[in-house]
């Protein structure tokens, strides 16, 4: 008979599965309290959640979500990173963090829509470029032929400005001179 405590732990953790778009799960072992929460307090501005889990609340967890699939990820003690909003700040947020404090957490996997995720799929997901950063991409690339068409026609009628000009002084001096 389950306990009315774990009970709501598996409901909490369902709903942060269900609410997140992304879930990396790690190995958290070797990390002290304090190294653990640094990490929480790095991941905190990616708007990302970081837990420790139990493999069985877990698993039934993400089955009541409707993502049986997020099983795979279990691998031993786990922690998840449950992230909301842009799918690829936690991934960087995470690898930062461990990489700069130089931490040794095994990265298991991850879930992005619908889908399981390697270890190195989540290295790779971590390599990208932000949403914003990508739009802000897109934008320039479009604006970019704008920008060249509008320096084509200003050097036009530049030129065409300095060839009057030119021709004016021409027959100035040709009357001066007659």
């Amino acid at each position: 008979m389950p306990t009315p405590r774990k009970v709501a732990m598996l409901e909490e953790i369902r709903r942060s599965i269900e609410g997140a778009t992304v879930v990396i799960s790690a190995d958290y072992r070797g990390l002290s309290v304090a190294q653990m929460t640094k990490l929480r307090r790095a991941l905190r501005p990616a708007d990302v959640e970081f837990r420790v889990v139990k493999n069985t609340i877990a698993s039934m967890a993400a089955e009541k979500a409707g993502h049986p699939d997020m099983a795979q990820l279990l691998d031993g003690p786990s922690a998840f990173i449950f992230g909301r909003g842009d799918p690829i700040a936690p991934a960087k947020a995470l690898t930062e963090h461990v990489r700069d404090e130089r931490l040794n957490v095994t990265i298991h996997g991850g879930w992005l829509d619908g889908r399981v995720l390697s270890a190195g799929e989540v290295q790779d997901l971590a390599a990208l470029p932000s949403r914003d950063q990508m739009i802000a991409d897109v934008v320039a690339k479009m604006q970019s032929p704008l920008y060249n068409f509008s320096g084509l026609l200003q050097s036009t009628i530049r030129n065409f400005a300095g060839l009057i000009d030119a021709r004016a002084n021409q027959l100035e001096e040709a009357g001066q001179a007659a």
